[in-house]
């Protein structure tokens, strides 16, 4: 299982490793909580978010100024986030864009495609590319454009190409935690301006270690 980590210290922002079934938010036990800790720092604040099963890169601001900086630059779609998955089956394309609608059944906790516009319904847009195949798997690359409520899984699960380790989108029995790590974060130093980019690949273990 992957391990919490920082991979990177600045006196504005940190980058770490959010471990699977760790909280992303600012509650006890949670990826803010285990950097306070870490460094010392009571000042850590959440930018944005990371479903709960899911791992990968994250990145937490370490000043008030920068939290904002950080916030703004994810809703004018300046921070740029790409994720890789691994499914099991392969889309019909090597690479396109998965366009829908997208509504959340709060009772459920979950999300679903939808064929008509409505109230709380919103459109999803991600780009995917096909990095690597099995004869059963398929491991993609992701970029989000837009970061809907379990967009990826839902998006993907609803053409029939369920994430390896979904328990909540996928009816498989996989013996593993969801395949879906946070990969690549792009963003502008909040003080600087300077363009960064902070990348991490996913664990050697299954199911990513299955490809050549």
């Amino acid at each position: 299982m992957t391990q919490f980590e920082i991979l990177h210290i600045d006196p504005a922002f940190v980058v770490c490793i959010k471990p699977p079934r760790v909280l992303s938010t600012d509650e006890p036990g949670g990826v803010p909580d285990l950097c306070r800790e870490a460094l010392g720092d009571q000042n850590i604040r959440t930018v944005h978010r990371l479903d709960r099963v899911v791992s990968g890169l994250m990145v937490l601001a370490r000043t008030k100024r920068a939290a904002s900086d950080l916030s703004a630059q994810i809703r004018d779609g300046i921070f740029h986030k790409e994720y890789q998955a691994v499914l099991h089956g392969c889309p019909d394309a090597p690479a396109g864009t998965l366009r829908d609608l997208l509504a959340r059944d709060k009772a459920e906790r979950k999300t679903y495609v939808v064929t008509e516009p409505g109230k709380d319904v919103q459109e999803a847009i991600l780009n995917y590319e096909v990095l690597s195949q099995t004869d059963e798997l398929s491991k993609v690359r992701i970029e989000l454009i837009t970061g809907r409520t379990h967009q990826i899984r839902c998006q993907f699960s609803s053409r029939n190409l369920p994430l390896v380790g979904d328990r909540k989108y996928s009816t498989r029995e996989d013996d593993c935690e969801i395949a879906l790590w946070s990969s690549k974060l792009c963003f502008r130093h909040p003080k600087t301006g300077e363009e960064l980019t902070f990348t991490a690949p996913p664990p050697d273990e299954f199911p990513w270690n299955q490809f050549q």
